[in-house]
């Protein structure tokens, strides 16, 4: 299984589509972090940053499970030892990359975007939610794959509405019934971002686990 993902991530660069994905990042971040964030709202700033890199996010993942052509996955998932094999390869190999891009963006923030260096608190607190937003773009992304959406037009659209759902979601009282995007921004800007995060943290991180099942589900049943 690690060789298969470690394939589909050296198919991925070799590929060039890796090159999307880094170019809408460093642009997002180039406008995010146009100047320097004013002291005391680092954590604003930096949920932010997590919360506008997760289309990103997406579009890296279901770029890597694209690249593959649907011949190829099929002979990967017999030589892989099963189809559940092939799957989890595609997943590991997407968060891989979108790590690496989770990586980019915050060191980009903490190094260029703020005015002042956020405390070991704050950055742990930036750390857990970038790695609730990779867990998040990973999710929507595969759920907007060719394996599971055969129409590149209901694809992309499905990507983008998926997010906007998530965000429109999060920004009512129902805020639990998605992972909850706008109430991290909002707790974070009025710095009670640290007190809540375990709750948001367990609400967010069910979602993400609930998609990636559903995902892992479909695909055992599609191909």
């Amino acid at each position: 299984m690690i060789a298969l993902a470690v394939f589909r991530l050296a198919a991925y660069v070799r590929s060039h589509r890796v090159h999307q994905a880094l170019l809408l990042t460093l642009a997002m971040l180039a406008i995010v972090y146009g100047s320097r964030a004013p002291k005391g709202t680092e954590a604003a700033v930096l949920a932010d940053g997590a919360v506008l890199i997760i289309p990103i996010f997406a579009w890296a993942t279901r770029s890597l499970l694209d690249t593959e052509p649907d011949r190829q996955r099929e002979l990967s998932a017999v030589t892989a030892g099963g189809r559940g094999k092939e799957v989890a390869a595609g997943l590991v190999a997407s968060l891989v990359a979108c790590a690496a891009l989770a990586a980019v963006g915050l060191a980009w923030a903490v190094l260029l975007g703020l005015s002042e260096r956020p405390g070991r608190d704050v950055l742990g607190a930036a750390l857990v939610l970038h790695a609730l937003a990779v867990l998040a773009g990973t999710a929507l992304g595969a759920l907007t794959s060719r394996a599971v959406l055969r129409s590149p037009a209901v694809s992309i659209m499905s990507l983008v509405l998926g997010y906007l759902v998530m965000l429109l979601l999060s920004a009512s009282p129902a805020y639990w019934l998605t992972v909850p995007l706008v109430v991290w921004m909002r707790t974070a800007g009025a710095g009670e971002l640290l007190d809540q995060l375990p709750q948001l943290s367990a609400i967010s991180l069910v979602w993400c686990l609930a998609g990636l099942a559903l995902y892992a589900w479909r695909r055992r049943r599609v191909g």
